[in-house]
């Protein structure tokens, strides 16, 4: 007998506690602090629902859930060169790209 499983578990955000608190550990933007609940799918059909046991950070960009005090660190640049952290900055959006990117990874502009 051969059974197929299409079904899996996500996080979604039940409620939003306190609207921008904090900012996101992977892409530096707003982050609500949540309730959230665990959704178990079948055939991409909610079955089952149980609530989160403590609150949770939810970057509103990246849809990252992460622990409410872990805390954001900014990439360091070890170069004191105002022309070499102006060269890794997208010109767009402000944020620090790597250097062997050519798009920024954000926003998608080129550098």
């Amino acid at each position: 007998m051969f059974f197929f499983f299409v079904g899996g578990l996500e996080q979604q955000v039940r409620q939003v506690l306190k609207s921008g608190v904090g900012r996101c550990i992977m892409c530096n933007s707003r982050a609500d602090l949540v309730e959230y609940e665990k959704v178990l799918k079948l055939f991409f059909v909610p079955v089952w629902r149980w609530p989160g046991k403590e609150p949770l950070m939810h970057c509103n960009n990246c849809k990252l859930f992460f622990p409410q005090d872990l805390p954001f660190q900014s990439p360091k640049i070890d170069s004191s060169s105002a022309a070499v952290s102006e060269a890794l900055r997208c010109r767009f959006c402000d944020r620090l790209v790597e250097p062997e990117f050519r798009f920024c990874p954000f926003c998608g502009s080129a550098i």
